[in-house]
């Protein structure tokens, strides 16, 4: 029983569709593997901004609730939707932004209340307000906290970063819980209650506890009195995250000259704090909208006195270095923000999309001249099948099947259009095709 022969390949009745496929393969190729290269060097390298970010703020009603609304509505200008958590405070913000499963993006952090723990994943954005500590105690004379000891002392809430700090603070002064001095947990209007009813004899403030209405109805109190840190230089040595600050003379009310002289206080300061992982260009719009919050003249402040790019305990991120040195660029001043956006990532990419182009033209080239002689190989295949076929014994029915094969092969070489790159390949290849026609005459 004799094997099947195998069949001639099918060669194009229409060359000019072959052509046009020889020209545009090789650039439908390279463009797909530079389209994906670049698709994955935006996505690995350089990928969007996100247009949603989460921040975890304060309590209800505390500043850090209400700078983060302010963010909220500046930041949704741009169209970046800020999402807004309640918190008990500082230390939960920071807590929230070490957990990865709590999906935090940025909080208000005050200074201190990262004692102990590893703050590596995190960087700061820049610092933006005060919290000063304010002292209220009954009598006159104190300049030293450690001449509260064995008294009753307000330090604050459970949990919150106003009592962190106090019992930082009074340990630095060898006062300690434990020992004849008695620890209040109390803060805020409570706290003033208690100070005023005689409950207490000292109270720390701190933050929301020292507003400006409350410090002065307590100075108005007869046997009220608001502790000068004489020592304040000591503090922010001891303690980098704080700074030593000034309440002027008559600065909560002029008219009954409130407070009569100068207060030194000391006072943390509050950190955009960051995951690293942070986009630059939300960076950059957080630096701004921080600027648009924070750098107007306060109580405590100057006027562009924040945001900062002092960091404290937390390494200050790059890209917010950046932006302090240099500002806005000129794209993001003159388009949107998504624009300026896509606009900023195209120019940062124009390098390595550079060192891809060059080969990837260079490829074109190869891979052209590839498809024109893959086509003229399969005119290679069928000619040494066809010249097999005739050394073997066959009939004469079969040579004539041959001789019809050979027939077609040179019909479609008359209508084969070959660059002039590749014509000496393509008369070899006639040339070929009549020595198989001769083999096949000959063993005829």
């Amino acid at each position: 029983m004799k094997a099947p022969r195998p069949r001639t390949p099918h060669f194009p009745g229409d060359h000019s569709h072959a052509e046009w496929r020889d020209h545009t393969v090789p650039y439908a190729i390279v463009a797909a593997l530079f389209v994906l290269l670049v698709t994955l060097i935006v996505w690995l390298v350089d990928p969007a901004p996100p247009r949603t970010i989460t921040m975890s703020a304060g309590p209800r009603d505390s500043s850090f609730m209400v700078a983060a609304e302010q963010y909220r509505k500046i930041l949704a200008r741009n169209g970046i939707k800020l999402n807004v958590l309640e918190s008990d405070g500082s230390v939960q913000n920071l807590h929230r932004l070490l957990d990865p499963k709590q999906h935090v993006d940025i909080a208000f952090v005050q200074g201190g209340v990262a004692d102990g723990l590893d703050t590596s994943s995190l960087m700061s954005i820049g610092s933006v307000f005060y919290i000063p500590v304010v002292v209220f105690y009954r009598g006159t004379g104190v300049t030293q906290l450690s001449e509260l000891e064995g008294k009753r002392i307000a330090i604050g809430r459970e949990g919150s970063g106003t009592r962190l700090l106090a019992l930082t603070l009074l340990e630095a002064n060898g006062i300690e819980p434990g020992d004849d001095t008695t620890l209040v947990p109390t803060d805020g209007l409570q706290a003033a209650t208690q100070l005023v009813a005689g409950e207490v004899d000292a109270a720390i403030l701190n933050g929301d506890s020292a507003t400006r209405a409350l410090m002065l109805r307590l100075l108005k109190v007869p046997g009220i009195s608001v502790m000068n840190f004489d020592e304040a230089s000591a503090y922010t040595r001891r303690f980098p995250y704080l700074d030593e600050i000034d309440l002027p003379t008559g600065v909560l009310d002029l008219k009954y000259r409130i407070p009569p002289e100068t207060v030194h206080l000391i006072s943390p300061t509050v950190e955009l704090v960051a995951r690293t992982n942070l986009h630059p260009a939300i960076s950059d719009l957080l630096i701004e909208t921080a600027q648009e919050v924070h750098g107007t003249a306060g109580l405590l402040q100057r006027a562009g006195q924040f945001p900062s790019p002092v960091a404290r305990e937390y390494q200050m991120s790059e890209d917010a270095l950046r932006y302090y040195k240099t500002g806005k660029s000129f794209l993001y001043r003159t388009l949107p923000f998504w624009l300026a956006s896509v606009a900023d990532r195209t120019l940062v990419l124009l390098l390595p999309l550079a060192v891809l182009l060059f080969p990837a033209m260079r490829l074109i080239p190869a891979l052209y001249g590839w498809r024109v002689r893959s086509r003229i190989y399969r005119y290679y295949g069928s000619l040494i099948a066809i010249e097999r076929r005739a050394l073997a014994d066959s009939t004469e029915e079969e040579r004539k099947t041959l001789f019809a094969e050979l027939d077609h092969i040179e019909e479609s070489l008359n209508r084969l259009r070959m660059p002039l790159a590749y014509a000496d390949a393509f008369y070899v290849l006639r040339e070929h095709v009549g020595f198989v026609r001769s083999r096949l005459t000959a063993a005829h």
